[in-house]
């Protein structure tokens, strides 16, 4: 356990408080020096045992500090549990900060009588917080790629100014202030929805990361489902403010929670860390680490355009980004704007209060863990077995789950659509609608782990792209929801959305058929020998 201490937040504050004598590195507590090889002697070897050698590769005559085969502080060498407790914490933070979109749908009557404004307008709350969303990612998710910053550092800290943020939204004294503090928090509350991914990354060898990124997925859709039935009741009985309350004590307790017991898994941080340290111990400052040389080598422009610029440029010049991005952009919009069709199916339909409307959520989130068993199944029996003697798989591989995801999201709005009327029974609507968490686990499953296979040097990088284009698609989609499900009604609204996800069928099968040739051309993606 005190190694998984030593690694958090709370654990680094210990320690610096008690100036290193409390939860200390065992290289901290070892006396030993490095010394740099002899010219005379080349291949001589460092007592040390962090595995130090020369650097005479890079022409710095430095010695590198680096991982060995089974090192107990690189991330993919925990033992399982320790790894198992890590992907719980990140899954409850991305539950707890993704439940703040849908949460504020549950008490949008209030927000229109309070401020007297439009159910459009309303609805700009939601819009906001979603746009933070896709903005937010563009600058965390490379932030934690860097190795003098890490991962840890950008969970806590966004959390810690999303949980007090939320009183803002609370007291807001006008309509303006609410949307303001509404995009704000989406934006601070957003490193995980990108960057989760790569921590998944971090811990499991590449054969194992579907696991993680299967359950990390599900509490992804159990975010914007549960949002609506927790709040429902509490803005039924206590009005707009209190699934706010709620987000808060949520969001607060996960916060705390995490700074106790998340620990650091950005291997690069980890290293860059260790050989600080080893530096100041021996006062041998020619120790250095990859990471670090890296760091070194790069200019202030070339920092600026790795944080800024990077996912900007993979995800609109590289051919198989923007496709798959955009896919799953139309997903999380539809996804959106087919939640607005529920007041109007549930509770003018079906005459259920505010309250239980969110139980037809529920369907959603059972479509989405009865899929996780069998995609698990197929991961074990079809995919594993592909992997080569090196952990290498051909990313395409990655894609065959879309090929059964991407016809369930047309199956469930004609379902949904044309099952929503008073002479069929409730629970019909609720059935055809676990076909789109089916659907949207699969697909995204697939894309996520098709996009980090093809650009395994940039995963925070390419996912906080990915963030960007759909969680635009599911500010903006909202806003014309209520108006066209009016005009078209339920059934013809909901099958104009069915005909356009076909439209993007085709996607995944020309990636996959096509794809290694389009990263063949690509300088950034992964080539294949």
């Amino acid at each position: 356990m005190k190694d998984l201490f030593r690694e958090t937040v709370f654990g680094s504050l210990v320690r610096l408080v008690s100036g290193g004598k409390l939860l200390s590195y065992e290289d901290e507590v070892d006396q030993y020096t490095l010394q740099q090889p002899s010219p005379s002697e080349p291949d001589s070897k460092s007592p040390s045992p962090e595995r130090g050698h020369a650097d005479s590769e890079k022409g710095k005559d430095s010695w590198l500090v680096e991982w060995t085969m089974h090192d107990p502080d690189n991330p993919r060498n925990w033992s399982s549990p320790k790894k198992v407790f890590v992907t719980f914490q990140i899954c409850f933070l991305t539950t707890s900060v993704y439940i703040g979109s849908a949460i504020y749908t549950a008490g949008i009557s209030g927000v229109e009588q309070e401020f007297r404004v439009s159910q459009v307008a309303s609805l700009l709350g939601l819009t906001l917080f979603v746009l933070g969303y896709a903005l937010g990612p563009m600058i965390w998710a490379p932030m934690s790629e860097m190795p003098f910053i890490g991962r840890n550092p950008v969970y806590i800290g966004t959390l810690f100014a999303f949980v007090l943020l939320q009183l803002a939204v609370i007291y807001a004294r006008n309509f303006s202030m609410l949307l303001a503090f509404r995009f704000i928090t989406g934006f601070v509350g957003s490193p995980v929805l990108a960057t989760g991914g790569a921590t998944i990354a971090d811990l499991y060898k590449p054969s194992k990361q579907a696991y993680g990124i299967g359950i990390w997925g599900i509490s992804a859709v159990f975010g914007p489902a549960l949002g609506p039935l927790v709040g429902g009741f509490a803005a039924e009985s206590k009005g707009w403010k209190w699934p706010i309350w709620e987000l808060m004590w949520l969001s607060g307790f996960c916060f705390i929670f995490l700074a106790l017991c998340l620990p650091e898994t950005s291997s690069s941080n980890i290293l860059y860390r260790r050989t600080v340290r080893i530096r100041k111990l021996t006062g041998n400052t020619k120790v250095k680490c990859e990471p670090e040389i890296e760091a070194e080598g790069m200019t202030g422009r070339e920092i600026v355009l790795m944080v800024f610029i990077r996912p900007f440029t993979l995800s609109f010049t590289e051919p198989i980004c923007f496709l798959l991005n955009l896919y799953l952009a139309l997903i999380y919009g539809l996804l959106y704007l087919w939640f607005e069709s529920f007041p109007l199916v549930f509770l003018e339909i079906y005459h259920f209060t505010e309250g239980t409307e969110g139980l037809a959520f529920v369907g959603i989130l059972i479509g989405a863990i009865i899929t996780m068993v069998p995609f698990f199944y197929y991961v074990y029996t079809k995919v594993e077995p592909q992997f080569n003697e090196n952990g290498e798989l051909r990313p395409e591989i990655r894609l065959q789950p879309a090929f059964i995801g991407a016809f369930f999201i047309p199956i469930c709005l004609f379902w949904f659509g044309w099952s929503s009327r008073p002479s069929i029974h409730w629970i019909m609507p609720i059935i055809g609608s676990s076909f789109f968490s089916m659907g949207a686990f699969l697909l995204f499953m697939a894309v996520l782990g098709y996009l980090g296979d093809a650009y395994p040097k940039y995963v925070a990088s390419v996912y906080a792209g990915n963030d960007l284009m759909r969680s635009a698609f599911g500010a903006a989609f909202p806003l014309f929801a209520n108006a066209m499900y009016k005009k078209l009604g339920i059934a013809w609204a909901s099958s104009l959305l069915g005909f356009l996800s076909i439209a993007f069928i085709p996607i995944p099968f020309v990636l996959y058929f096509y794809g290694q040739r389009i990263r063949g051309w690509s300088k950034m993606a992964r080539h294949d020998n």
